[in-house]
C-alpha cells in the first residue's frame, strides 16, 4: 500500500512528479511509464501548419488512401506517419486498434451496442458513430471491463 500526496503549487513554478520507493519494481516501472505516455503528443498538418495534438484530445486515427488523418473535436488533421506507427506510439494508452484502418480513443466512447456479425457500434461523445471489427471487440471489453 502506498500513500498519494498532491500538493497544488503557484503558476510561476514547475510541475514535477516525484516517486519515493524502497525498490524499483515492475510496477514502478509500469507507474512512470503510464505517466510518461500521458503526456504523449501527435504531430498533425493543416492548412499548411503543423499542430502538437495531445493524445487526449484524439478522438480516432484514420487511415484513408495511404493518408493517416488525426480526428479531434473540431479539427481533422493530416499525418505522413502510418497507422501501424501510431499503434505503437499509443501502445498503454486509451487508444486502441478498432479496425484495420483505424485506432480509437476508448475515452471518447459515449456508449457501445452489437452490431451484425460480432461488430460492435460505438458512439462517440461528439456524435460520430464507430464500426468496431469483430477481432477487435475483445479487446474493447477487456478495455471496458465486460
Amino acid at each position: 500500500m502506498f500513500k498519494v500526496v498532491i500538493d497544488q503549487i503557484e503558476p510561476d513554478k514547475e510541475e514535477e512528479i516525484v516517486i519515493r520507493c524502497h525498490e524499483i519494481t515492475d510496477e514502478v516501472l509500469t507507474l512512470v511509464g503510464k505517466l510518461k505516455k500521458s503526456e504523449s503528443i501527435l504531430l498533425g498538418s493543416k492548412d499548411g501548419e503543423t499542430f502538437r495534438i495531445p493524445l487526449r484530445d484524439v478522438y480516432y486515427i484514420e487511415s484513408v488512401d495511404n493518408k493517416c488523418f488525426i480526428c479531434a473535436q473540431k479539427n481533422v488533421y493530416e499525418s505522413r506517419q502510418k497507422l501501424y506507427e501510431f499503434e505503437e506510439l499509443t501502445v498503454g494508452t486509451k487508444l486502441f486498434r478498432c479496425s484495420k484502418a483505424m485506432i480509437l480513443n476508448i475515452g471518447k466512447i459515449r456508449s457501445v451496442a452489437a452490431s451484425v456479425n460480432g461488430r460492435f457500434e460505438a458512439k462517440l461523445i461528439n456524435g460520430e458513430t464507430v464500426i468496431i471489427s469483430r477481432q477487435y471487440v475483445p479487446d474493447l471489453k477487456k478495455r471496458l471491463g465486460m
